[in-house]
């Protein structure tokens, strides 16, 4: 059985772990999949990215990095919460940023993985690709291999999704 699949849906309605959300650095919520987490997930979202800012990121979520909260209302227990680079041209590090962003998501899904409730499944957006502008096909490349690569040497998470939304997200 393939550890990796990707489909066609809504991120917020996945049956999964947890969903990775294509945060910006505010973590306060913003459009397009960080909209859609925030609004479908409730207010305890927002209360524990608060939280977050307050005590540890005052300054922001740095691009590459990730945090999690809990799922509120999502049927998905957890949310990963990243920050993707904005696209420059592919000349400023994008894609490492990019890379990081699902790597250390992927620590976070791993590092959870006995939690309760445990973290065994995780689904992800095509982080970038919507008002940061990235080359979708060139980001959900960065991510498949990214994937595929942490599936090859790591037990955790168990099952990995990325999830589609139409042709454009």
């Amino acid at each position: 059985m393939d550890r990796f699949s990707v489909i066609t849906g809504d991120i917020t309605r996945s049956r999964t772990d947890a969903i990775v959300n294509a945060a910006n650095s505010s973590l306060l919520g913003g459009g397009g999949v960080d909209g859609a987490i925030h609004a479908a997930g409730g207010p305890s979202i927002l209360a524990e990215c608060r939280a977050l800012r307050t005590n540890r990121f005052p300054d922001g979520l740095p691009p590459g990095q990730a945090v999690i909260t809990r799922g509120g209302n999502l049927f998905a227990a957890w949310v990963i919460h990243t920050v993707g680079p904005v696209w420059h041209g592919g000349t400023a590090g994008e894609a490492e940023t990019l890379a990081s962003a699902v790597r250390n998501s992927l620590i976070i899904a791993r590092d959870y993985a006995t939690a309760d409730p445990p973290l065994r499944s995780v689904s992800f957006p095509a982080i970038s690709t919507g008002v940061y502008r990235y080359p979708r096909e060139q980001a959900l490349a960065i991510i498949e291999r990214e994937i595929r690569a942490w599936l090859a040497e790591n037990a955790y998470p168990e099952r990995i999704s990325l999830v589609l939304f139409g042709r454009h997200e």
